[in-house]
């Protein structure tokens, strides 16, 4: 908890929220749950003025403006959600503010009528996150500023990772039945181990399993908040292997979500293969992670297929910023120029203009926003 908070308030907060802790779902109830949600389009979201979550975050950085334009282009295209990576440190450092942050933004989401999936940890490049200023995009590197939560030391460290259930809680529970919520993506990729260079000696190398030491635990402290909202933990690869031939990580995460998420960065062919097999657990699919144009995973290749099957979709990026996505994955061992001959990710220009009008078209036909009158970005 955080020092402002005092010891009884923490107390009460903590009791009231483990008297309230729910089960998971079972199928039934996850797929009566989805029944009700309309098909969900959207993306992964960072402001252009943030490199990372933290820059996104912290006070000094934080940006409700831009945030409120780019919604509003969001809004355009038809999209009704965002996905959206919190931090760890920004509530160690100031949760109370953290929190009204949060407020803020979904405030400027239902405004735009989005509602937010909410990302608690990360297993996803910088292994050593820092809180205060963050470095500059390095010129031409996809996510050169992008930090994991809760990072390196802390998943070495037991004792520091028994604190972060004031971190799980205490927004769990706040939020626990805010409908601009959709869904609390707990833990991102959280056996991922394959960063880039520079970061692979900082790295645990038992990583995959102290994140799912961290993730059972993550989990226990989200439903002890009995949140309104489903909890999932993303599969990223292996989804057609059968049961018994995942991973313990793997398995954790299907065993252990309300709904299935998962990430497919590939063609149709090994997307509708995913679903396939994926729709023997018998639970809803939201694809919280999709679209790297040169891996074939477009959305005119994509999206329609998601549609049919209702699920709901998220490719990666929004607008072009310091994040600099349009870059692609080897660019951290590649030289590019200015601009890449086919941009990685994002859908729009900085200044909102699309990268590719026929994306943007298609998006706009399969949200029905195309119905309503155009508008300039």
């Amino acid at each position: 908890m955080h020092p402002r908070l005092t010891c009884a308030a923490a107390l009460l907060t903590l009791c009231a929220t483990q008297a309230m802790a729910r089960d998971l779902w079972t199928p039934e109830a996850a797929t009566a749950w989805y029944a009700e949600q309309p098909w969900m389009v959207g993306s992964n979201y960072l402001p252009r003025s943030a490199i990372n979550e933290l820059e996104m975050w912290q006070a000094e950085t934080f940006d409700p403006d831009t945030i409120d334009q780019e919604f509003g282009w969001a809004e355009h295209l038809g999209m009704t959600t965002m996905r959206v990576f919190l931090h760890n440190l920004v509530w160690q450092q100031d949760a109370s503010g953290f929190t009204a942050r949060i407020e803020r933004v979904l405030a400027l989401a239902g405004k735009h009528h989005l509602r937010l999936m909410l990302v608690l940890f990360d297993s996803c490049w910088d292994p050593e996150p820092t809180l205060g200023p963050q470095h500059a995009p390095t010129p031409h590197v996809h996510n050169s500023g992008w930090v994991q939560a809760p990072g390196a030391a802390v998943l070495k460290d037991p004792d520091r990772r028994e604190q972060l259930k004031g971190y799980v809680v205490g927004i769990v529970s706040h939020f626990r039945a805010d409908r601009r919520v959709v869904l609390w993506d707990v833990y991102n990729e959280l056996d991922n181990r394959y960063g880039p260079k520079p970061y692979q000696p900082h790295e645990p190398a038992d990583k995959a399993e102290l994140a799912l030491q961290l993730a059972a635990r993550a989990k226990e402290w989200a439903l002890s908040a009995d949140p309104s909202q489903p909890i999932s933990f993303c599969i990223w690869e292996n989804w057609t292997s059968a049961h018994d031939a995942l991973s313990p990580a793997q398995r954790f995460q299907v065993d252990n979500s309300d709904v299935i998420t998962f990430h497919a960065y590939a063609n149709r062919a090994t997307t509708a293969g995913a679903i396939q097999a994926l729709r023997t657990y018998r639970r809803p699919l939201l694809c919280s992670e999709y679209m790297a144009r040169p891996t074939g995973s477009t959305f005119q290749a994509i999206l329609p297929l998601f549609k049919q099957e209702k699920i709901a979709a998220y490719n990666w990026g929004f607008v072009d910023g310091k994040s600099q996505t349009k870059f692609a994955w080897d660019s951290w061992d590649k030289a590019y120029g200015d601009e890449p001959a086919t941009w990685f990710h994002e859908v729009l220009r900085h200044d909102g203009t699309p990268y590719d009008p026929a994306e943007t078209d298609l998006i706009r036909r399969l949200t029905g926003a195309a119905a309503s009158a155009p508008a300039s970005p």
